[in-house]
């Protein structure tokens, strides 16, 4: 996908750029600046740095990479944190920006962030959270390139408070209730818990009884096993040749109808150009579940309409798993944002939306 969030060691990631949260000085420091001199080398990277002389707040400047697995090392300026009065917000998202835009300027095709500011330089982590994603976010709207933000710990990661009570207060009304499932049976009451594992398994399987009960009510209300053999047959013939539209198919449809453009769609899904061909060329193309509901997403598809879209591709939405409960909480709260989606998935240790 162009934008994940991973837990890593930014000094050992293989991409081609990594972005060191600089001084303006251009200094080894600290933190993440200090890790990252020491893994290229100290002296020959600070070398380096000196002729470039300094760098201001809220700019960006390039350096090899020498001894890291990156070829190079962008060094963005973050602000220090004073209060947020003193336009801290519009600096750090412009250092984003500016990391970005020259590693576009640059060819590019991947780069690695860490959370800046949020170190030594004071900046509240879930507010440095919210500037990163947002000018990750904007900047891929409108190109083409593998970004990461690095966290190296749990610790480095906070979703705000607020959102993240009412996330987990919206889990806890649905989730504990399907969790324990209750079935009787003509012998003995059975109560039984699945685990998220197997009721997944069971959520995204379209069974061949869903297809014919919505198809042939008739037939299936009666056992199989009572059905004339040719009836049988028959029927089951029937229900196959029977076939809604494919997943591909709603998809395009559902383009058309909101009025967007291909590039438009899959940048907001944030799915590769190169897979969104393959589904757009394909007409039995089966994705996963994330990318499926990565284009719900992107498409701004109701509650039921995200439903009717996942069903296409044999998925569905279950208040048995705590992926499926966080989606419908921001699908119902019209929040069809997927960067701060995954941002929230990431904190309830959930796969991320895409590919």
């Amino acid at each position: 996908m162009p934008f994940q969030i991973v837990r890593n060691d930014i000094t050992k990631m293989q991409t081609e750029a990594i972005v060191n949260a600089a001084n303006t000085r251009l200094l080894a420091g600290g933190g993440v600046c200090g890790a990252i001199f020491a893994a290229a080398g100290t002296e020959k990277l600070q070398k380096a740095c000196q002729k470039i002389g300094g760098c201001p707040t809220g700019q960006a400047v390039l350096t090899k990479g020498y001894a890291l697995p990156a070829k190079y090392v962008i060094h963005a300026v973050g602000p220090i944190w004073r209060g947020g009065e003193n336009g801290e917000e519009k600096l750090l998202f412009s250092a984003y920006t500016e990391a970005l835009t020259l590693a576009k300027r640059r060819r590019i095709k991947s780069i690695a962030f860490p959370l800046l500011s949020s170190g030594i330089y004071g900046y509240p982590k879930d507010a440095a959270l919210r500037v990163a994603i947002a000018a990750i976010g904007d900047f891929l709207l409108q190109n083409d390139m593998e970004v990461y933000l690095v966290v190296y710990d749990r610790t480095a990661f906070q979703l705000s408070g607020k959102l993240f009570h009412a996330i987990a207060e919206y889990i806890d009304d649905r989730y504990a209730d399907a969790h324990l499932l209750r079935r009787r049976t003509p012998e003995a009451d059975v109560s039984y818990c699945l685990d998220e594992t197997t009721q997944i398994l069971e959520s995204d399987a379209v069974l061949f009884s869903d297809v014919t009960a919505t198809a042939f009510p008739k037939a299936a209300a009666m056992p199989m096993a009572s059905m004339p053999p040719s009836c049988a047959a028959q029927s089951l013939q029937d229900a196959v040749e029977a076939l809604d539209e494919s997943f591909s198919e709603a998809l395009l449809r559902w383009i058309d109808e909101k009025g967007m453009t291909d590039a438009e769609t899959y940048k907001k899904a944030n799915i590769d150009r190169k897979l969104f061909s393959k589904i757009r060329s394909d007409k039995h193309y089966r994705p996963k579940k994330q990318t499926a509901i990565a284009f719900a997403v992107a498409l701004e598809l109701t509650l039921p309409e995200t439903q009717d879209f996942l069903r296409k591709a044999g998925f569905t939405l279950s208040h048995s798993n705590k992926f499926d409960i966080i989606i419908e909480y921001f699908i119902q709260s019209g929040n069809y944002n997927i960067y701060e989606i995954n941002e929230a998935l990431f904190a309830f240790d959930q796969s991320l939306l895409g590919v």
